[in-house]
């Protein structure tokens, strides 16, 4: 029996040795609060690859020093963050892993002291108010994104991923809970998407690698986006030559979550099947047969694991014994 799990996975000119993607989580790990990396980077992304992962996706990093969500986030706004990343490339591809990072802004949901930035000038409830984005930040902000694409680049990343979920910058733009502009970015569903469709082209001037899109495709308001929306979104960002939609959910405004195994696999299922465009599923994935019926039954391409990751970083070497599937293990651990 073929183990779709275990099977190599070609997107662009970058093939990943199996499905198995660690998704992006934010360590709030900077130890200088430079947004440089520390020790725990190191360690913490090299185990996973050594635990068989086939791509890793480096947490949220932010493309501007106040887009960061804290202090001790991971940055790329400079010049000097390109060598510790590189490091982590380095150390992933020395491991059989391919590298990816998430390239973010917080917006309105940055926990720092300094201004920050939003669609609107409203606040998530129980934060900060923020300043309205005018033209110029905005332009700032895809610029932002285009520097930090090419930084990536020189940092030996072989994906790129844009946060476009979770209640943050781009999120808020495309969401109507958040963004109550009248101007040529807000509005019409057009309006909304035109941030993200700026930065995807701007990226694409510095970057010809596999780009990957993380949305919350369910909004779970009933005056947010729906799946509809989020399936024209991604229609456009296909257009726009985006290779993959990483399908989560929630947190552009407080919502209670009905929260069961596989709770945002039909998102992905949905997106895939109606946009016609390559998915990844998250969210409470934690068993090798679950994630091999979702590849089987096609409700996504590849399979993001987050928490399950952090409880074991060798998730993917227990998949393989589970499913019988033969892969390179590490000869360091030939005896287990």
């Amino acid at each position: 029996m073929k183990n779709r799990l275990f099977s190599p996975y070609t997107i662009k000119n970058v093939t990943l040795k199996n499905r198995i993607v660690m998704s992006p989580m934010c360590m709030y790990s900077s130890p200088n609060e430079d947004g440089k990396i520390g020790d725990w980077h190191r360690i913490h992304y090299a185990t996973r690859a050594v635990g068989g992962v086939g791509l890793i996706v480096v947490e949220a990093t932010s493309v501007l020093p106040e887009g960061r969500i804290s202090y001790r986030d991971l940055g790329i706004w400079s010049e000097e963050h390109v060598a510790g990343l590189r490091e982590i490339t380095d150390l992933l591809h020395q491991n059989g892993a391919k590298a990816a990072i998430q390239l973010a802004h917080a917006g309105r949901k940055a926990e720092l002291d300094e201004t920050i930035y939003a669609p609107s000038a409203f606040p998530f409830p129980g934060m900060r108010t923020p300043a309205e984005a005018d033209d110029e930040y905005i332009q700032k902000v895809v610029g932002a994104f285009r520097d930090a694409a090419r930084r990536a680049k020189e940092a030996g990343f072989d994906i790129i991923e844009l946060h476009a979920a979770h209640g943050y910058l781009i999120n808020q733009f495309l969401s109507p809970l958040a963004n109550k502009r009248q101007d040529q970015y807000g509005g019409s569903l057009d309006n909304r998407y035109r941030l993200l469709g700026e930065i995807i082209e701007a990226v694409k001037t510095v970057w010809d690698g596999p780009i990957f899109v993380r949305v919350s495709a369910n909004e779970y308001n009933e005056n947010g986006n729906s799946l509809d929306q989020y399936v024209e979104f991604a229609r456009r960002m296909k257009g726009q030559g985006v290779d993959l939609i990483d399908c989560s959910s929630g947190a552009v405004v407080p919502a209670n979550i009905d929260i069961y195994p596989g709770y945002q696999v039909n998102l992905s299922q949905e997106i895939r099947n109606r946009a016609e465009i390559a998915t990844g599923a998250v969210g409470l994935i934690t068993h090798a047969t679950q994630a091999e019926e979702i590849l089987g039954n096609k409700r996504a391409d590849l399979i993001f694991l987050g928490r399950e990751l952090l409880r074991n970083p060798y998730w993917a070497l227990n998949a393989a014994k589970e499913l019988r599937a033969e892969i390179d293990r590490p000869q360091q651990y030939g005896r287990s």
